[in-house]
């Protein structure tokens, strides 16, 4: 199944140096969080419109692929996001090898995230 993250495009990039993205969400670290909040496809309008719609830094959508997250140890849940939806949460840090695409987003002119 394919999860993404939404990430500021410096920090991705510091993660391709790295080796290690650790961004939970907007402004909170994995180890101030304790996971990585990721979504599925569906979900992820509402996450961008929740986080990150007044973020003018660019922003990019990093897919990856749950099996592979989780045959690289990873411990992957889907968990409740506080309505009762389960959402991907990824307790450790993302690998630059685990993302099999990277693309540009931003909001259009009616606020949905375009990417």
């Amino acid at each position: 199944m394919e999860i993404l993250h939404i990430a500021e495009e410096d920090d991705w990039l510091d993660a391709c140096v790295s080796g290690f993205y650790r961004v939970s969400t907007r402004g909170a670290t994995l180890d101030d969080v304790g996971f990585i909040h990721a979504s599925t496809r569906a979900q992820l309008p509402a996450v961008a419109r929740f986080v990150h719609a007044d973020n003018a830094r660019p922003l990019v959508v990093l897919v990856m692929d749950d099996d592979e997250v989780r045959a690289a140890g990873i411990d992957l849940r889907f968990e409740d996001g506080g309505a009762g939806e389960l959402y991907p949460h990824l307790y450790g840090a993302i690998r630059p090898e685990f993302v099999w695409d990277v693309l540009p987003a931003r909001f259009d002119e009616n606020g949905v995230l375009a990417y």
